[in-house]
């Protein structure tokens, strides 16, 4: 059985090049393309990405995220989402990195059976790096003007923030 589990990517693989080569596509070619488009999506995407990243870590480490849990910590204790949780949901719009190391310290901090901690999981695997998101597919396309996708991707990860401390405190 694991040797048929590990054969899937390669017969997968060799089963397109089959494909293509039964009706008369030339695959390395078309493999070059491919190559040649991915690396020109690549030098469009990177300038932001140069920029978001270092961002990120910067107001990580300047303590501007800790300054902004304690401003919203009351109104976060008013909508049932624990105020422990602010720095994931500030970081977890902008990178996906730094939120899965901000809600790895929460577990560690108050375990993983905690409702801090479930919290936490639970707001990983509900919303998205909105940010980084918008940066790489709108960059790919060479759209320059976002319109209304930053607020509506914004308020996307707010409903999914609250449905993630809800969803937690009423199953657990």
């Amino acid at each position: 059985m694991e040797l048929a589990i590990n054969m899937v990517v390669p017969l997968l693989l060799a089963g397109v090049a089959l494909y293509g080569m039964a009706r008369g596509v030339d695959v390395y070619d078309g493999l070059l393309a491919g190559a040649r488009e991915g690396l020109g999506v690549l030098l469009r995407i990177v300038p932001a990405l140069v920029i978001l990243l270092p961002a990120v870590y910067m107001l990580r480490a300047s303590g501007a995220l800790e300054l902004a849990a304690g401003v919203l910590a009351p109104l976060l204790e008013v909508v049932g989402i624990p105020p422990e949780t602010v720095g994931l949901m500030l970081v977890r719009p902008v990178s996906g990195s730094a939120a899965l190391g901000v809600g790895a310290e929460l577990i560690a901090a108050y375990g993983p059976d905690s409702l801090i901690g479930r919290t936490a999981a639970v707001m990983l695997g509900s919303t998205e790096t909105t940010f980084y998101t918008i940066a790489v597919y709108f960059g790919a396309a060479g759209i320059v003007k976002t319109r209304y996708a930053v607020p509506a991707a914004l308020c996307a990860d707010l409903a999914g923030f609250l449905a993630a401390a809800w969803a937690v405190r009423l199953l657990f």
